[in-house]
C-alpha cells in the first residue's frame, strides 16, 4: 500500500505526517495488502480566520472497484484525520467483505445428478 501525503495551504510537519501514517496504517491494518494506493489531502479552508476549516479528504484506490473517497471538516486537524480515518476503515471493509460475497455467490452451482 503506498500513502501520498499532500497538505493545502499550510506546510506539513513531520509530526503530522507521521501521526497520518501511523493512524491509516492502524485503520487500513486488516487490507492493507489488497489496497493499492491511499492519497491523503490535508487543508486549512480559511486560513488564519478560523473556524470549522481544517479538512482531511482520503482517497483509497481499490483493484478493479471505484476509489472510496471520505472528506471530513473539523476545528482541529487531529480530529479531522482520527474522524476520516475511522470512517474509511468502515467503508473499506465493508466494500471488500461485499466484493468477497459476490465473487462467492456468482460461482455456478454444481449439481450431482445420480442415475
Amino acid at each position: 500500500m503506498q500513502i501520498d501525503i499532500q497538505a493545502r495551504s499550510f506546510k506539513l510537519t513531520a509530526s503530522l505526517k507521521k501521526y497520518v501514517e501511523k493512524k491509516l496504517k492502524i485503520s487500513l491494518s486488516g487490507c492493507q495488502d489488497r489496497l493499492r494506493r491511499v492519497v491523503i489531502r490535508l487543508s486549512d479552508i480559511n486560513g488564519p480566520k478560523g473556524g470549522e476549516d481544517k479538512l482531511c479528504h482520503i482517497q483509497v484506490v481499490l483493484p478493479g472497484m471505484p476509489d472510496v473517497i471520505i472528506e471530513d471538516t473539523e476545528n482541529d486537524m487531529y480530529a479531522a484525520i482520527n474522524k476520516a480515518s475511522d470512517r474509511v476503515n468502515t467503508v473499506v471493509t465493508r466494500k471488500l467483505s461485499r466484493k468477497k460475497l459476490k465473487a462467492r455467490h456468482s460461482q455456478p452451482l454444481r449439481r450431482h445428478i445420480t442415475a
